[in-house]
């Protein structure tokens, strides 16, 4: 769907049926595949031949789905996983070991942050943290012999800080690592990593992409364009034998589509953090629609964030969208279309004013979600970011009286007024 712009390819991309077949992507609701002869069988399991026969591998209605989502990017290649979660976990150890090192941007959605400052950690992969605002001598500081990606996301969770791909993409490619993007709040309706130097790029499909709260997913797109042998001794997984596969080397048989076929073989064969095909069925109902939600997610946002910013009870408001905003010129470089449907702000009375406003909500519900179509708020420092010490939510852009507020698309009129109630 190459030729299509992006509105037609959220509808009709990675699913085309042929004469007499359903119009609708089917749900492939089964674990196993059938075959006549145990050769074939073996051509599969041997990666000599490409098929289905067990869903925690591949599934037709996730592959589907997977490719519309690549599609959409503008990838050679992508995966669906169980959550955005093992999407990032997958994305680093895919291509780092025990005894490799990462570069992030500080400003995390916090379970990220603690996937990767603990939970690889005791892998043994360690992260440096680095102030996405940081100058290009800052971040070439923070690479060691042993790096093997740059992490960032691509509209942070919730500090909503503007990556600048253009630097971090540099610094990555001057290291021969890849620069790995999660581009959930943006998605590739407003944001195209991979044209300002992204490499890898994620998603929590549970966000905007399936958009109504309905299922949690995730996945992986792979642009196609890092050259894995040019840095071979950096990356033995993909360029050295799988022994595991009779000796393939990933790179030599798959070419682009390397570093996805080992993901699918290697991790989700080992780890299992498949999508369900009853999820990737609903996420695709959500994709045929993300490219008519985000433009009223977008719009209902300013409002929101120019009603709040004239409020005499706000003390603040970020909005990467809002003239006047610190992102302001990123956003309209990266992003002049739109960033997303999240803002944050706080009150006057800080911290404890902000949850008797939350509190006194009517329309706008307090959830541990974001980005779907209904609003919401949460209080990142007492719910997602708890776990945090004070240093680590003020690394991750997280003020201890931050309101987290994903507008929906409801009226916008209706939602100024809830707010406004509550507020008084």
């Amino acid at each position: 769907m190459s030729d299509y712009r992006i509105e037609t390819k959220c509808i009709q991309s990675g699913y085309e049926p042929g004469n007499g077949e359903p119009r609708i992507l089917p749900i492939y609701q089964s674990t196993t595949f059938r075959y006549t002869t145990s050769e074939q069988m073996g051509r599969l399991f041997d990666l000599e031949e490409s098929g289905y026969f067990y869903t925690r591998l591949q599934n037709p209605t996730n592959d589907a789905v997977a490719a519309k989502i690549c599609d959409l990017e503008g990838g050679t290649a992508a995966m669906l996983t169980s959550s955005g979660q093992a999407a990032n976990f997958y994305a680093i150890m895919n291509i780092a070991q025990a005894g490799d090192h990462i570069v992030c941007a500080s400003a995390l959605y916090g379970g990220t942050y603690n996937l990767y400052a603990h939970t690889i950690k005791k892998m043994g992969v360690d992260a440096t943290f680095v102030d996405p605002d940081c100058t290009e001598e800052e971040l070439e500081a923070a690479f060691q012999d042993n790096t093997k990606a740059v992490f960032g996301e691509s509209i942070a969770n919730p500090a909503l800080v503007v990556l600048d791909f253009e630097k971090f993409a540099k610094a990555a490619h001057i290291h021969k690592v890849p620069f790995i993007v999660d581009n959930t709040f943006a998605t590739p309706i407003n944001c195209r990593p991979f044209e300002w130097g992204a490499d890898i790029v994620t998603h929590s499909t549970t966000k905007y992409m399936d958009g109504h709260a309905s299922c949690v997913g995730g996945a992986i797109v792979d642009s196609g364009n890092f050259d894995w042998e040019a840095a071979a001794e950096k990356f033995p997984g993909l360029t050295t034998p799988d022994e595991t596969y009779h000796g393939i080397v990933y790179t030599q048989k798959f070419g682009k589509g390397a570093y996805i076929t080992k993901a699918t073989a290697q991790l989700m064969r080992d780890l299992g953090s498949i999508q369900a095909p009853q999820n990737a069925f609903l996420l695709n109902i959500g994709l045929e629609t993300l490219h008519l939600r985000m433009a009223r997610h977008c719009e209902n946002a300013l409002k929101a964030a120019k009603y709040l910013q004239g409020h005499e009870k706000v003390a603040w408001v970020n909005f990467p969208s809002l003239p006047g905003d610190k992102y302001y010129d990123l956003a309209q470089k990266y992003m002049p279309n739109g960033t997303c449907g999240v803002l944050t702000f706080g009150l006057k009375g800080g911290r404890d004013a902000a949850v008797e406003m939350m509190d006194r909500l009517k329309l706008i519900a307090i959830v541990t979600h974001v980005a779907d179509a209904r609003s919401c708020v949460l209080h990142p420092a007492s719910h997602t970011h708890r776990q945090m010490n004070e240093r680590e939510l003020l690394e991750a852009g997280v003020q201890p009286d931050l309101i987290r507020f994903s507008v929906g698309i409801e009226n916008a009129e209706d939602i100024i007024a809830d707010l406004g109630q509550a507020l008084s």
